[in-house]
């Protein structure tokens, strides 16, 4: 079963980007350098059309270096343009621009560029540091930045900040969890407690020492053991001496999207073995996560 999930401002959005597109010179689609392809918009084409994508890897300082340079190799060979940045500290920022720069000399007039991305995927943050001014709202909540919001960077370079958006259906389940990992879908949306469950299993599998290390586990046990060791060392605790293991939860998704974890990403190129038994091995009693 497919996991939906499309609020209906979202389809407004795509309708008026499509709008917008004849004064659009190029598309700078930003995606979660954790997971590139689940925060892919893979419907961004029937959106675009054939105006020129380059695609951002924001946030590169949360994911692990080397996967980040295999994903950049990754897309050289399929002749997708990619560049891997981090927004907040302003990391590769100028060469995007400096390639910016050369599609100006091939047009005459300003360069106008359309910023897409997922919700929560650091579009403001981005814009902001392209500008060189803090002049987006931003947020952690996704979705925050709405409307339309043309940027002047200099006489050569407008941008066009957008909503963020998703697409009307993930075609794989373990898409729609990357995605509620990195907190670019709505709490409300999933269930906090089966999304932390599957990230700790994620994370004790390949980073283990990291995860014991940051919330002082006594030992490594079972998903469920070290969300209630997790609750218990931090102090969420109900009446009667209970863990709070939905606190718990929120406490490690927030802790895994801020990097105090460690620098982790969640899939990589060619290797994706835990994900692929996670589709295959998924039931439909697992539909409750969204």
């Amino acid at each position: 079963m497919e996991i939906q999930w499309y609020p209906g401002h979202m389809a407004k959005a795509k309708r008026q980007m499509k709008e917008i597109l004849k004064v659009i010179d190029v598309v700078l689609e930003l995606v979660d350098a954790r997971a590139p392809e689940s925060s892919h918009i893979s419907d961004i084409k029937d959106i675009v059309g054939e105006k020129p994508i380059i695609r951002v890897l924001n946030k590169e300082d949360l994911a692990q270096k080397e996967v980040t340079e295999k994903w950049q190799n990754y897309y050289k060979e399929k002749g997708i343009i990619s560049f891997s940045v981090d927004s907040v500290h302003k990391s590769g920022i100028k060469e995007i621009i400096g390639y910016i720069k050369n599609i100006k000399k091939q047009k005459n007039g300003v360069v106008r560029c359309m910023v897409m991305g997922v919700p929560n995927v650091g579009k403001s943050s981005f814009i902001n540091q392209l500008a060189g001014r803090k002049s987006a709202k931003t947020g952690d909540i996704p979705g925050i930045t709405k409307g339309k919001m043309w940027l002047k960077v200099n006489k050569d370079l407008e941008l066009l900040d957008t909503p963020g958006i998703l697409w009307p259906k993930f075609e794989k389940r373990d898409a729609g969890v990357k995605l509620a990992i990195l907190g670019c879908i709505k709490e409300e949306i999933y269930n906090p407690e089966k999304i932390a469950l599957i990230l700790i299993k994620f994370i004790s599998l390949k980073f283990r020492k990291e995860l014991m290390e940051r919330f002082k586990l006594d030992s490594p046990g079972n998903p469920e053991d070290i969300l209630r060791e997790i609750g218990e060392k931090r102090g969420c605790l109900l009446a009667g001496g209970r863990i709070d293991t939905l606190k718990a939860s929120k406490i490690i998704l927030k802790e895994f999207r801020d990097g105090k974890i460690g620098k982790i990403s969640l899939e990589e190129p060619c290797d994706n073995e835990f994900w692929e038994i996670y589709n295959e091995s998924v039931d439909d009693n697992q539909k409750s996560i969204f």
